[in-house]
């Protein structure tokens, strides 16, 4: 497009309608030196001062758009459509129903690395970052295009139900026809078809290469090499929130009769947020403790899954620690996602219910099949215990009566001899116990007696050691206030309160000084330096 606009401006055998040569460009002229103010009353105009229309060569702006257009016209008819192939700078899809695009040279190998843009999100801000810097770089040609809402509203329709959304970043390839509009000088090319074949050629292989560098980096099949959940009672759920393919999953558990945990995660599941928002949901669920990641979205237009084809989001679903079992759209319907999945499901009404199928079959190994096994075994178990027992009671009536007789036996021997020893043995009794109670008399006198004799002399004890005794011996007992026994010197102090107990009553004085009497079992060499009371 470069060229083409380059060509527009010097159209090869384009003749402009003067007939007189154009002059040369002369060099820019040098400012003259300012002139002394003449003394001439009036001017007259000098030559060169004549109005611009008047000069041969110097064209109005109005001119200069129509030598434009008529260079326009015979470069590129009105009826003559082109094919442009551009890369989307920006994009906007106008409330009024209109398209607006600015389309830029693609750069080769951007084109390479995703040639139909439909790398996600990040993609999206990258090629969009390239663009920007070639533009601040300079001489970057831009081409405004417009898709007037008449062709743009079927356009889109066509374009979704190829499953396709056009994006920043994305290479297309266009046609229409050039406008010039002069109210602001703009070049413009007015869209009427666009090449959904270039585009759906152009998605395969970037689908195809994605694929094949998630396979060369071992993340192809890394989520379905994890060993699948043996009871899936926790779900971590990546969906998005109050939609027909949510309540048709949910359904599915809910009316399994299981008691399933469901940790949902909402997110959008279309648009240019949507791979980043499925991304880290799966992220966060693959760091929880949950046992599967299902995620989910009902069906719609190709373009709707867009988000689900996105490297994004492949890798997100390969890297999980969790296994991922998805269930995205309609049947047929086949994302890179779903590829790289532990389990791939056409529906969401599938997931659910291969997720419940996983729950049964538990139930099923552990749970009913032997109840059902132990159901069917127990009859037969109770009949041979009941066979058991009732030998066992056999043999034990038969040990019991044998063990009665013999002992039957036993007691009426001895019965027999008891009854022949009993006369001799009573009378043997009858003599010792006369023996034992002559001598039973004698004996408790005796003990009595010498109880007497020991409670007398613990009674002369208790009466020598009495205190009152000891006061009417002379002695006194030294108290403290309090009724505390003085028992050293030491512990008393000057003007300290002392009471002395005597026999007849008590005597209360105060300490003016102690002193301690010299200890007879260890002689002392040193003064005595307490003063005399």
């Amino acid at each position: 497009m470069s060229g083409g606009a380059r060509q527009l401006f010097d159209p090869e055998g384009f003749e402009p309608e003067l007939t007189e040569a154009e002059p040369k460009p002369e060099p820019k002229p040098q400012p003259k030196p300012e002139l002394e103010p003449q003394p001439q009353p009036r001017l007259e105009p000098h030559p060169a001062a004549a109005p611009a229309e008047q000069s041969p060569g110097v064209l109005s702006i109005g001119a200069i758009y129509d030598e434009v257009e008529a260079a326009l016209a015979q470069a590129f008819p009105r009826r003559r459509h082109l094919w442009v192939r551009g890369e989307i700078q920006h994009i906007s899809d106008h409330r009024s129903g209109h398209l607006y695009l600015d389309l830029v040279d693609p750069d080769d190998t951007d084109e390479l690395d995703d040639p139909a843009g439909t790398a996600g999100a990040a993609g999206h801000s990258s090629a969009r970052s390239r663009t920007q810097a070639r533009s601040s770089r300079g001489g970057q040609p831009t081409l405004k295009v417009k898709c007037w809402r008449t062709n743009w509203v079927p356009l889109r329709h066509t374009l979704a139900k190829e499953g396709i959304e056009l994006a920043e970043g994305m290479v297309v390839v266009l046609r229409g026809s050039l406008d010039l509009y002069r109210a602001k000088g703009e070049l413009s090319l007015i869209l009427s078809d666009i090449d959904v074949t270039a585009l759906l050629g152009r998605m395969a292989a970037q689908r195809t290469k994605l694929l094949r560098t998630l396979e060369a980096e071992g993340l192809l099949r890394r989520n379905a090499t994890l060993p699948p959940p043996e009871l899936p009672l926790h779900v971590g759920l990546v969906a998005s929130p109050d939609t027909e393919g949510l309540r048709d999953f949910l359904g599915q558990l809910t009316d399994s009769g299981f008691a399933f945990r469901i940790s949902h995660v909402p997110v959008q599941v279309q648009g240019n947020a949507a791979p980043s928002t499925i991304a880290r949901a799966l992220r966060a669920l693959s760091r929880s403790d949950c046992d599967v990641i299902a995620l989910v979205r009902g069906g719609g237009a190709r373009a709707d899954l867009a988000a689900f084809e996105t490297e994004l989001v492949a890798r997100a679903v390969a890297e999980s620690a969790k296994p991922v079992w998805t269930g995205i759209g309609h049947t047929g319907d086949q994302t890179v996602a779903d590829i790289v999945a532990a389990r791939a499901c056409i529906t969401p009404t599938e997931c659910g219910q291969a997720i419940v199928t996983r729950t049964r079959q538990w139930w099923v190994a552990h749970v009913a099949g032997p109840a059902g096994l132990l159901s069917r075994r127990v009859p037969s178990f109770l009949a041979d215990a009941q066979t058991r027992d009732a030998a066992a009671r056999g043999r034990l009536t038969a040990a019991a009566r044998h063990q009665v007789r013999v002992h039957r036996e036993r007691l009426g021997a001895r019965a027999t001899a008891a009854a022949r020893q009993a006369p001799a043995g009573l009378d043997r009794w009858t003599a010792d116990l006369r023996g034992h109670a002559a001598r039973l008399g004698p004996l408790a006198l005796g003990h009595i007696s010498g109880g007497d004799d020991h409670v007398r002399n613990w009674r002369r004890l208790l009466a020598a050691y009495d205190v009152d005794r000891q006061l009417e011996r002379g002695y006194s007992l030294t108290l403290t206030p309090e009724g505390a026994l003085v028992r050293r010197a030491a512990d008393l102090a000057p003007d300290q309160q002392i009471v002395t107990r005597l026999a007849d009553g008590t005597v209360r004085s105060t300490v003016t000084g102690t002193q301690s009497a010299p200890s007879p079992a260890v002689p002392s060499d040193e003064p005595r330096t307490d003063e005399p009371a």
